[in-house]
């Protein structure tokens, strides 16, 4: 009997030994956390005499002062410890982007705030009169820079923002992001659809230029378009697509929108009407199983209720109609998990 008891112990023991490195032992998952966000007129409050900037200023129309520039670095931070801390993700965004921020002063006192991350700022100048450009940084103890450029988008009057392609790699595998912020639809969408459509073009050239040397090259491509997927711009020019499977079979041709198959609500809110003017849209790398992969539910618009006004039924703005609300911004942000494959 004691010899069967022995026996007994012996093969239970060899059993948990078996299965302790499938639940001991197991491999944190390895990801790359991209967030986009059009922070809606991170300005400082100091005039600068080469942009029209007068109304982002104590005196000008805005009331623009040092509390309010705080209050609204407060909320950025706000939202990037916000991400940190969903169960989700359970970290810092290792890539983040903001559309309209003045410079780079400005953006990099908003990040330094930021308690446990430490982000480098990539920041291009534009020709925009506003003065408001894309701000990029990157945690630097979780990707490494390779490189950065910034594209001008040929437009006759008045410039719009510069189109930025930067390169970095994650655990060795290298990617790529271009991020946009084309001519918004003020006025007239007839009248300024030309414009957005340029700016579509020099980002497929600086796509197809990155695709011809590595046709496998995982490549995100992010920003306010100021378009919806349906537009012109993004499903012609640019040709994003919601059919993943068109993607792969085509993946020179094509990219793919994240957008697709979303049950949630859009980034931008206008005449009461949800909209999907900002964007993640993949290369056909993004979608195989090498290097980043972006699968099923990787992307979504972040949102939680302090993003909301009041009604909670749209973002709530710094400003609305050019009264001051206090709230984070007219756009929410978008997050894309990718996954790295060894």
């Amino acid at each position: 009997m004691r010899k069967q008891l022995c026996l007994l112990f012996v093969f239970f023991m060899g059993v948990l030994s078996l299965s302790a490195p499938v639940t001991g032992k197991q491999k944190p998952e390895k990801t790359v956390l991209f967030l986009w966000w059009n922070v809606e007129n991170l300005f400082d409050a100091y005039n600068d005499l080469a942009t029209e900037d007068d109304d982002f200023t104590p005196n000008g129309k805005l009331q623009w002062t040092e509390k309010r520039v705080a209050l609204k670095q407060m909320r950025i931070r706000h939202l990037i410890s916000a991400v940190e801390a969903h169960p989700d993700y359970k970290k810092y965004p290792d890539i983040l982007a903001f559309a309209e921020v003045e410079n780079r002063n400005i953006f990099e006192e908003t990040l330094t705030g930021i308690q446990g991350v430490s982000y480098k700022a990539i920041y291009h100048e534009s020709r925009d009169p506003r003065g408001i450009d894309i701000g990029l940084a990157f945690n630097q103890k979780t990707v490494l820079l390779t490189g950065s450029k910034a594209y001008s988008v040929p437009l006759e009057g008045k410039p719009t923002r510069k189109i930025i392609v930067a390169g970095f790699s994650a655990a060795t595998h290298p990617f790529m992001v271009i991020l946009n912020h084309w001519p918004s639809r003020s006025f007239d969408t007839g009248w300024s659809e030309p414009k957005r459509i340029a700016a579509a073009k020099v980002a497929r050239h600086i796509l197809d230029s990155l695709l011809a040397g590595n046709p496998k090259a995982d490549v995100v491509i992010m920003g306010d378009f100021n378009d919806e997927p349906a537009d012109r711009s993004l499903k012609q020019v640019l040709r994003s697509t919601f059919d993943a499977s068109s993607v792969r079979a085509n993946g020179h041709a094509l990219l793919y929108n994240c957008w697709s198959g979303y049950d949630g609500i859009g980034s931008y809110f206008y005449n009461n009407h949800w909209q999907q003017i900002d964007q993640i849209l993949l290369s056909r790398g993004m979608l195989d199983n090498s290097g980043l992969s972006a699968q099923e539910k990787a992307f979504r618009c972040f949102t939680f209720f302090r993003l909301f006004n009041y009604s909670g039924k749209k973002p709530w703005p710094t400003y609305e109609k050019r009264n001051y609300k206090g709230g984070y911004s007219d756009h929410l942000p978008l997050l894309l998990k990718a996954r790295i494959r060894d």
